[in-house]
């Protein structure tokens, strides 16, 4: 996919900054007109969506629709039905020391907004969080990864056909187009990916002191306590590894397991991933393949790192890596230290739950965290994480009633729902005072202040 001309991006650019200053975004009757247009466009294209979604990383119709469509339309529905009430101006209550003002808050958009998102989840992580933005009153300009160019290629085709560029456009290309993206001043910046990017964006936003929304990744442990229902909890975890493949930046990346009941959870694993994907995960279409060669090569690199329990099947020619287990694993092993983003799950094993929390805290703020037992309420209390399911994985992200996002190294700032309306808005303190009635106590030189004093 070619580079959007540095000349085009500045031109696009420019078109949206005069289209937000014209006041064409402000009115709740277009952002919810916009809106509607956007859900009636995911719908007719649906199934080219898909297909892309198939031929760029072999993600079948049903996940598709499961992991990316579904959650954009259930976003769109959401903001369609409660905007107004989202966009009305608060009333909020006013002291008497400052009688007889009135007070309310005033949702104004935050004016000319950058989408830039990853490969794992092109079609939700670049148009999920344009459901904000024009619900906000935003133009948005759309950056989708080159590393899934029939989907970044669909995704330009709905959004042109369906606005025009100079309320939402999309460019393309690589990180040259990123650095030319963040060398403008933009109003609101978007960005999903590696904590690494994410610090590259929000030091180009500190220059011109640019808000940002950061959802990055890290290493989400998925811990197994003793009296877990191992059957379930074998199922739910295979599942959200299978998952595109591990490459989910909430997929449980490392297992940390009772020692009483590590070798029966395993076998039940092992159990589950054969009744989700067969005997041989390379031979249904419901199992993902890896995104590009040298994520291949890096992920195969990790099976080195420990002992295989079962799995490490590979074929680089497809670029498939079968569900891996690995156990030992030295906690100091590369595969412990960076996030796998992939079909690999190192072994980790523990007597108590403090031996856990311990462990878990001596490392970076995961985006998630996935407890199975019945003592979730203390691995809450001591830990912190972007999110967290006890008895489950990866379901947070569906609900938008609960905000989505990172903490510390997985990330800043959330979004879904109202929390997505949220970051594309500025909260504005509006005091009205009437001129027909003039306190004067407040004026100099302050006559009467000890009984000005009283009411402050």
């Amino acid at each position: 996919m070619e580079n959007t001309p540095e000349e085009r991006i500045r031109e696009i650019y420019e078109k949206q900054r005069a289209y937000f200053r014209s006041g064409a975004t402000l009115s709740t009757q277009f952002r919810r007109d916009s809106l509607k247009a956007f859900e009636k466009a995911v719908r007719k294209w649906e199934q080219p969506l898909c297909d892309a979604l198939w031929k760029d990383l072999h993600k079948s119709y049903e996940e598709a629709y499961l992991t990316e469509v579904s959650i954009l339309l259930g976003e769109l529905r959401t903001h369609i039905r409660k905007l107004r009430s989202w966009a009305a101006p608060r009333r909020k209550s006013t002291p008497l020391k400052m009688f007889p003002s009135s007070s309310r808050i005033v949702a104004e958009p935050l004016g000319n907004s950058l989408i830039i998102s990853p490969w794992n989840y092109p079609v939700q992580l670049l148009l999920t969080p344009l459901v904000g933005a024009i619900s906000a009153g935003c133009t948005a300009l759309l950056k989708p990864s080159p590393y899934v160019p029939t989907v970044s290629g669909v995704i330009e085709e709905m959004i042109a056909e369906t606005f025009p560029e100079e309320y939402i456009a999309t460019v393309q290309g690589n990180r040259e187009v990123n650095t030319a993206l963040l060398d403008l001043r933009w109003d609101m910046i978007f960005f999903t990916g590696s904590p690494s990017l994410g610090r590259v964006v929000m030091s180009a936003a500190a220059k011109n002191l640019t808000p940002v929304v950061l959802e990055l990744g890290g290493k989400s442990p998925c811990i197994i306590d003793r009296d877990a229902d191992l059957k379930i909890a074998a199922r739910r975890v295979a599942w959200g590894k299978a998952l595109n493949a591990g490459q989910t930046c909430i997929a449980p990346d490392y297992l940390m397991l009772h020692e009483k009941i590590k070798d029966e959870f395993l076998a039940y694993l092992r159990e589950e991933f054969t009744r989700l994907l067969g005997e041989n995960p390379q031979k249904t279409r419901h199992f993902v393949r890896i995104v590009s060669d040298k994520a291949f090569d890096r992920l195969s690199g990790y099976l080195s790192d420990g002992k295989v329990l079962f799995g490490a099947h590979t074929d680089r020619r497809e670029r498939y890596i079968e569900p891996t287990v690995l156990d030992p694993v030295s906690p100091d092993s590369p595969i412990m230290q960076e996030e796998i983003f992939g079909p690999i799950f190192p072994v980790q094993t523990f007597g108590n739950l403090d031996e856990v929390i311990e462990f878990v805290t001596s490392r970076e703020k995961p985006l998630a965290l996935y407890y199975f037992g019945k003592n979730g309420d203390k691995v809450l209390k001591h830990t912190s994480s972007g999110g967290a399911c006890i008895n489950d994985v990866i379901m947070h992200i569906a609900n938008e009633n609960v905000p989505f996002g990172g903490v510390g190294n997985s990330g800043l700032g959330s979004y879904h729902g109202k929390l997505s309306f949220d970051a594309f808005t500025h909260y504005r303190a509006v005091i009205t005072t009437p001129a027909r009635f003039d306190v004067p106590l407040r004026y100099m030189p302050y006559r009467m202040f000890a009984l000005v004093k009283k009411f402050l």
